[in-house]
């Protein structure tokens, strides 16, 4: 060894030799050797056999104090959760925090993954579901008839905005292919009654009751439409009562458009319905 040749170059005050059964006082003998160490040296040295010893003596150490020392059977009991969280304690107490990972946290994992997972999406019998699609996603009309008939009724709304000019034409009902209001109002009225023809899944319903109206807004140069529709059926007429303003609306642009091609179809939405399984609904609450 590097120490032993130093040793044998220099004379020293005192030499000490050291047997092969090295005591169990390690701390003393470490402590001489630093201390002739530091005689020759001057320091100690970062490596060679002081390091050696300490590691020697360091992995013959326990890693925990016997006071934390905790020894876990194979058969872990149900209740993991007190063990865990007194262990997590004295992790704590000694390292400021508690590992993220590692076997506890395995454990951890392990038994939470046991536990029932209750989700917040689970579906309730009140779930909305597309009743116009099929177990595999095709298309499909939906079967009403095991439901019982019942008073239907839906209103709808949309707006057209004009600009200025073609406002004042229409209040003033010069447009060059007549009254743009009560065109619009029958063909309102006419295609609600055409909704199964235009709309594909929707069912041929006998209406009992079809009104459009038409109102000229002064405030932003617009028609405002309302359209509602009513039956005694097993379907609702919430889509009645949009295409009966959607078309109402397409025919003012029809009527005007020779005047201005900015003229806008916007707000198209159901208002109310009220009757059916699903009850009453209303824009406005």
């Amino acid at each position: 060894m590097f120490l032993r040749r130093i040793v044998a170059a220099c004379p020293l005050k005192s030499r000490r030799m050291f047997s092969s059964s090295v005591s169990n006082d390690h701390a003393s003998s470490i402590q001489e050797l630093n201390e002739e160490m530091r005689f020759i040296f001057g320091e100690i040295p970062p490596n060679e056999l002081t390091s050696s010893v300490s590691n020697d003596h360091a992995n013959n150490e326990p890693h925990l104090s016997r006071e934390s020392e905790r020894i876990f059977s194979s058969s872990v009991s149900h209740d993991n959760t007190s063990p865990v969280q007194e262990l997590s304690k004295e992790l704590e107490s000694m390292f400021g925090e508690t590992l993220p990972n590692g076997p506890l946290s395995s454990e951890s994992n392990s038994h939470a993954n046991n536990e029932p997972h209750l989700s917040s999406g689970n579906i309730s019998e009140s779930s909305i579901e597309l009743t116009h699609t099929g177990n595999s996603g095709e298309a499909q009309m939906v079967d009403v008839s095991p439901k019982e008939s019942s008073k239907r009724t839906a209103t709808a709304v949309c707006k057209v905005i004009l600009g200025k000019k073609v406002f004042d034409l229409v209040l003033a009902n010069q447009m060059a292919k007549g009254d743009v209001l009560t065109v619009a109002k029958i063909a309102g009225i006419t295609a609600a009654k055409q909704t199964s023809n235009l709309i594909p899944l929707c069912h041929n319903i006998g209406l009992t009751h079809v009104q459009v109206d038409l109102r000229l807004n002064h405030e932003d140069f617009s028609v405002a439409i309302e359209g509602e529709a009513a039956s005694m059926g097993k379907t609702g007429v919430e889509m009645e009562a949009m295409t009966a303003v959607s078309v109402a609306g397409l025919t003012v642009y029809d009527m005007c458009k020779a005047a201005s091609k900015a003229i806008t179809i916007t707000d198209i939405r159901l208002k109310q319905k009220s009757g059916g399984k699903s009850g009453d609904y209303s824009w406005e609450q």
